[in-house]
């Protein structure tokens, strides 16, 4: 009787124990992430001055992994790829939907962890965004409105914050909250015919994502 509650109070005192995050080890996290820009869409120039228009969010899974470098700095490397739409505004709002692109956006942050001991982890992180824009489109919509329209997005840099928590499961296994902020922008440049068009918008989305983690 005597070994068997001993074992019993080991065992709880095991379960007890806080996961201990560690210089070498690796965080791998599955998210649920929303994307919601917080825009600012220009004019289409020189055609239709007076318009404007509004980037549509959107919702993918994301993977990513953190190296620890002490027991408090980490560096993390996040992967999704979303899919975007612009509808237009002002003088386009009745053409609706403009066109549609998918957003790569590899996002590199170095990270402070605050308790490495504790059972929840809250972290910061500060670091640079690259964002790629693949398989644009002009609608359907835009294409019977102006004609057929080719679509092209420059590509962006620009910085990214960082703010989240590891809740402990077991030694392993975590619940991971995060949300960042990226400094995102691009230059369209739309060609029907003869005719060229541009717009600049400011993305600037705010990434808020919900997952699971394990801990190697």
């Amino acid at each position: 009787m005597k070994i068997a509650r001993f074992a019993a109070l080991s065992l709880a005192a095991l379960a007890a124990t806080p996961a201990l995050a560690e210089q070498g080890d690796v965080l791998v996290r599955l998210r649920a992430i929303t994307v919601q820009p917080q825009e600012k869409v220009g004019p289409v120039l020189p055609t239709f001055p007076t318009s404007g228009g509004r980037i549509t969010n959107a919702y993918a899974p994301e993977i990513d992994f953190t190296y620890m470098l002490t027991n408090n700095i980490g560096v993390e490397l996040i992967a999704a790829t979303t899919k975007h739409c612009v509808d237009g505004g002002g003088s386009l709002a009745a053409v609706g939907r403009l066109a549609c692109t998918w957003v790569l956006p590899p996002t590199l942050t170095l990270q402070y962890h605050f308790a490495p001991e504790g059972k929840i982890h809250p972290y910061v992180g500060a670091g640079v965004n690259w964002t790629m824009f693949y398989n644009e489109k002009a609608s359907t919509q835009l294409n019977s409105a102006i004609g057929a329209t080719n679509v092209n997005l420059s590509n962006s840099w620009g910085y990214a914050l960082q703010a989240g928590i590891d809740f402990d499961l077991n030694d392993k296994m975590f619940v991971n909250v995060d949300v960042k902020y990226v400094d995102m922008k691009t230059n369209a440049r739309l060609t029907t015919g003869a005719a060229v068009n541009t717009l600049r918008a400011n993305i600037d989305p705010l990434i808020i994502g919900v997952g699971v983690g394990w801990r190697f």
